[in-house]
């Protein structure tokens, strides 16, 4: 309400209100506030446009939607489970295309279970006399009924999911076009996931940042619209890679108190940028690009969860020189990284071999 006023509302970090010396203790908050920022002492933190933020509120609706539906599949297999049905244990995901068919099949009354197996989709891992043993259970009707409120319930929030699916697209196209009429390049190979938005989604964003994004390993398009929903397109707010991560919390920290760090872990943040980077960082670990090179040797010094959130670093920064400067992202692969990596080491075994009087020899083979 105070921006359609015309008013520059800042929202500013009471951290940075704690760190500025001379409050009183008798002095209101609101006193404190406008002293300081009449002296020019206060800075407001980051806040996307307002179209930026129409899209950060239709896509976090629609992960809410995503994981109330998640909660009725818990609800199928309970009911499953009281029924001892072992559905759940012969498929590999009870909402598939093999599992709604018997489920549907179950609710609309079928009970032969050679009819209920015979529904099996050729990509099943097991066979029709498993799936068949496995649906050998009490039909009860209190759990009948259990089951169909939980199908009913899966289905309503997908519908939900695909009008908020709706939404982001009109929304996505009121943004203005950077491409200069350059054709989207075809989207990298990748597994599809079921949660996906139904529409072409890679097109729209190269439309809106006039790069591709999903170039960067381990990026796909969804992971990109949940950063641009948080971040916006406007790189020049932050001054710099370093401020940028820093405002997501994948920097180190810096705790020091009389010039001894005392911590140097990041701070705890909830931003959800930081947290699709992250899940971005974890799937890397048997990619063999430099960024899974990355992951692996810093896995091997520091431990799983510094390594994805060094490697959640690393692509933070890479994804703010892309959409700051234009430009392409090209992956020099794993053995480049590998022999950059062993560049580095012999270089420092041999300063320190000349610090100490000695000199490094190469051993030919």
């Amino acid at each position: 309400m105070l921006e359609e006023k015309g008013f520059t509302v800042w929202l500013v970090n009471p951290r940075h209100l704690k760190s500025v010396p001379g409050r009183k203790t008798d002095v209101l908050d609101c006193q404190w506030i406008q002293q300081l920022h009449t002296f020019g002492l206060l800075k407001g933190s980051f806040r996307p446009d307002n179209e930026v933020c129409v899209l950060r509120a239709y896509l976090r609706q629609r992960t809410m939607l995503i994981t109330y539906a998640s909660h009725h599949v818990q609800h199928m297999q309970k009911a499953l489970s009281q029924m001892n049905l072992k559905l759940q244990h012969v498929l590999g995901d009870i909402t598939g295309v093999t599992g709604m068919k018997i489920l549907r099949s179950i609710l609309a009354g079928e009970r032969d279970l050679q009819t209920l197996a015979g529904m099996r989709d050729h990509r099943c891992k097991h066979d029709e006399p498993t799936i068949a043993k496995a649906l050998e259970g009490h039909w009860r009707e209190e759990h009948l009924f259990a089951l169909a409120q939980a199908v009913d319930l899966f289905d309503f929030y997908h519908r939900q999911i695909a009008d908020c699916d709706q939404k982001i697209q009109a929304c996505l196209a009121a943004f203005e076009d950077q491409t200069q009429g350059t054709e989207p390049p075809p989207p990298p190979k990748r597994k599809q996931r079921r949660n996906n938005p139904g529409f072409d989604l890679h097109g729209d964003l190269f439309r809106m940042t006039g790069v591709d994004l999903t170039r960067i390993d381990g990026i796909d398009a969804p992971t990109v619209l949940k950063v641009l929903s948080e971040t916006g397109l406007d790189m020049s707010r932050f001054p710099t890679e370093k401020h940028f991560a820093s405002w997501m919390g994948l920097c180190p920290g810096n705790k020091t108190s009389g010039g001894k760090i005392l911590s140097s872990k990041t701070k705890p943040s909830a931003n959800r940028a930081a947290a699709a980077f992250r899940l971005a960082a974890n799937g890397l670990h048997n990619s063999h690009s430099a960024l899974g090179a990355f992951l692996r040797r810093k896995k091997a010094q520091l431990g799983k969860p510094q390594a994805i959130t060094a490697t959640a670093h690393k692509l933070a920064r890479l994804f703010y020189f892309m959409l700051k400067n234009g430009t392409a992202y090209v992956d020099a692969g794993q053995e480049d990284y590998e022999n950059r990596y062993r560049e580095r080491v012999v270089t420092a075994l041999g300063r320190k071999a000349r610090a100490l009087g000695y000199k490094l020899i190469e051993i030919e083979n």
